[in-house]
């Protein structure tokens, strides 16, 4: 692949809603333009950029990946970015590398929440987008419908550059609006050809082009008095319109076509390079210097080097493997550079620029353009590369936090190593999983953004690193406390010849009220009846038996003791003595005083679509909740409630199947509270019967 001037560079990322045909639509285009000579297929596994095991055996992308072809000296940077909502991080990835995204929409579905998402996220980024209504041969699929939806629902910004010719079975070509002229593919040359418009279309093509033109003169004072006085634009008036109204989002083109048929793909090329910015055009959002009060920056390939790492791949026979976009000179191969995020030199070795999974080798990567280096020591996802004479450190990434966590087991015995190793690897390349360690119920939790993620991680474990694993839901932080009052003696006496044991405490039990959860020890002993030096034993015996309670053994808290009397014997009394002596009273005294079983209570913010508030309400109700209240916030309904911790493992599930995927939640621990008694003799009978099993085993 040779090297190209920023100027001839476009990079565009290809999003949308799960199955609008993204990826069919990548490959539609790498074979278009001979990059590949077999048009591969999702169902048979052979894209070029779902090349994953996972992606292939589920028919869906899961990571985003980088698919650039070359076409009239220019290359086309395609990202092709998962839709499906568990790879939001993907998603986030992926449009950090580009300039432009086209958002994908099937004919036949239309607008959906993918569809929507995109455009917020793009918003949120105030980066440039443009439409594709894709599978326009689909039976139902309606161009017309689809184009009206995008309007009403997203506003005057979106114009029709491209218009198809015929419906349905009989979609044939696409008509280039501003032109007027249908782009035909010559086979033979490999060219696009221009042929007049048939006659039925020509008011429909007039109509957009009125359409284009009212919208590119909104964006110019000058293109708006000419369009004022006139009536109408030139072409080269609406194209450079275009490319500024691009620019700066106020314009979002619309092309259409069929990636499964491979029509459309030429005209769609030429647009693409005729209305989308270049890198050099663009002010990008999205990268503000952290040292810099601007927060845009220019790509200028004759400034010092800098660079942006977008994404990480962790590959057990290759290492990790570095993906940047260089956003100022150029990176080269053998180099030195400084890693600002890290404050650490890094030493650059081969450079590659990618290919779904292969790797082309080049010397230099120029402003503007994507590229990818190897085993980089320091360097991870959102960091920052540059010129150690010109330091700068570009925003990092925000990623969603993690809303559904499972924990991991081992299928096999003495897998806990290489699982622990594989995790970490993982954990380079994915920035919304965490791992984290239990340590009360001794297991590995893996968190993320949803089922269908948590489970792609496993399987990894599996594919990639040969670690399999079990995943199950985490073991619920009970605890226990008890409500009464109990006044007890614990007494140990033991003498079977030689030196005995003797300890005796009288311990009143009643439950802690200042507001704290740990142990409260009061020592109210007088008259020397428990020797001094013999308390901190009594103390430090019943810390050791909070850590089990009487009912399901899960921890004891708020918990006041308050050791009064007792006694000792001069010659058999130790502190063993006395430990045991307080776990005697301890046994006692809890079981009398009441004891009950507690649920932690988490505080959970559900943020959703107004139309969708009765059923999270009714939702949350069958959960065992609380509804607080109930508030707009930016368009969206703000339901506060506190929910037991144990019906929310899968709740990112739930709602995402009562909202359609349009909610969002988040939670965090809020207090303790006693567990209902029918809920509370479920779970002390469930621990009954682990420590059976357990006793069985041993």
């Amino acid at each position: 692949m040779k090297d190209y001037k920023t100027d001839n560079l476009r990079n565009v990322g290809i999003i949308g809603h799960s199955s609008s045909g993204k990826t069919a639509l990548a490959e539609a285009l790498l074979y278009y333009t001979k990059t590949i000579d077999r048009l591969g297929k999702i169902e048979e596994g052979t894209t070029t950029s779902d090349y994953d095991v996972e992606e292939k055996k589920r028919g869906i992308s899961l990571s985003a990946s980088v698919i650039p072809f070359e076409w009239n000296d220019k290359k086309i940077n395609l990202v092709d970015i998962p839709g499906y909502f568990d790879f939001v991080g993907e998603e986030i990835q992926g449009i950090r590398a580009i300039d432009v995204s086209m958002i994908v929409v099937c004919g036949a579905a239309g607008i959906q929440v993918g569809t929507e998402k995109a455009w917020e996220y793009c918003n949120k980024m105030k980066l440039p987008r443009a439409f594709f209504i894709n599978k326009l041969d689909r039976e139902n699929s309606d161009y017309d419908k689809v184009l009206s939806d995008l309007k009403s629902k997203f506003g005057i910004t979106v114009v029709p550059i491209q218009y198809p010719i015929g419906k349905e079975s009989e979609f044939t070509g696409v008509i280039d609006v501003i032109k007027r002229k249908v782009k035909v593919h010559d086979k033979k040359t490999n060219k696009v050809e221009l042929k007049e418009v048939p006659e039925e279309y020509l008011d429909k093509v007039a109509e957009c082009k009125q359409m284009i033109m009212e919208a590119v003169a909104e964006t110019d004072e000058e293109l708006l008095d000419k369009y004022f006085n006139d009536g109408e634009l030139t072409d080269e008036e609406i194209y450079r319109g275009l490319i500024n109204g691009c620019c700066t989002g106020e314009i979002a083109p619309v092309m259409c076509g069929s990636s499964l048929e491979v029509i459309g793909m030429g005209a769609l090329i030429e647009d693409i390079i005729g209305c989308f910015p270049s890198p050099e055009k663009m002010v990008r959002n999205g990268y503000k210097k952290l040292n810099d009060n601007n927060d845009t920056v220019k790509i200028d390939e004759e400034k010092p080097f800098s660079a942006f790492v977008f994404k990480t791949v962790a590959d057990p026979f290759v290492g990790k493997l570095s993906i940047f976009r260089v956003l100022t000179g150029k990176a080269v191969a053998d180099s030195i550079v400084y890693n600002s995020s890290k404050e650490r030199n890094e030493k650059m070795g081969n450079l590659y620029f990618l290919r779904g999974k292969s790797q082309i080798p080049t010397k230099e990567i120029t402003a503007g353009d994507i590229g990818a280096v190897a085993k980089l020591q320091y360097t991870a996802t959102g960091d920052t590369i540059c010129d150690s004479n010109n330091k700068v450190i570009y925003e990092p990434m925000e990623f969603p936090d993690p809303v559904i966590s499972m924990a991991v087991l081992p299928k096999s015995k003495g897998d806990e190593d290489k699982i622990s190793s594989a995790l970490t690897k993982l954990l380079e390349e994915d920035p919304t999983f965490r791992v984290s360690r239990d340590v009360e119920n001794a297991e590995t939790i893996i968190s993320g953004v949803g089922e269908t993620h948590l489970d792609v991680i496993a399987s990894k474990l599996k594919n990639k690193f040969g670690a399999e694993v079990i995943l199950q839901s985490p073991k619920v932080p009970y605890r226990e406390t008890i409500k009464g009052v109990a006044d007890v003696q614990g007494k140990h006496k033991k003498q079977s010849g030689g030196h005995g044991q003797y300890g005796d405490v009288k311990i009143k039990f009643e439950p802690r009220v200042d507001g704290y959860d740990e142990l409260q020890f009061v020592d109210q002993v007088v008259g020397g009846v428990v020797p001094r030096n013999y308390i901190p034993a009594v103390e430090k015996g019943l810390k050791d038996c909070i850590q089990h309670g009487v009912l399901a053994g899960y921890p004891v808290i708020r918990l006041r003791a308050t050791l009064h009397d007792g006694s000792y014997h001069p010659v058999d009394s130790s502190e063993m003595a006395f430990k045991i002596a307080a776990s005697l009273a301890y046994r006692k005294g809890v079981e009398i005083a009441k004891p009950i079983l507690l649920e932690p209570i988490m505080h959970l913010e559900v943020m959703v679509p107004s139309d969708y508030m009765g059923d999270v309400i009714g939702d949350i109700n069958k959960k065992r909740g609380k509804v607080l209240g109930m508030e707009p916030v930016d368009g969206m309904e703000k339901v506060t409630a506190e929910v037991p911790m144990s019906e929310l493992f899968k709740y990112a599930t739930d709602l995402r199947s009562i909202s359609q995927a349009r909610g969002s939640f988040r939670c965090n621990f809020e207090r303790y509270e006693e567990v209902p008694v029918l809920e509370a003799d479920k779970i002390i009978e469930n621990a009954k019967k682990l420590r059976e099993l357990r006793s069985e085993a041993l």
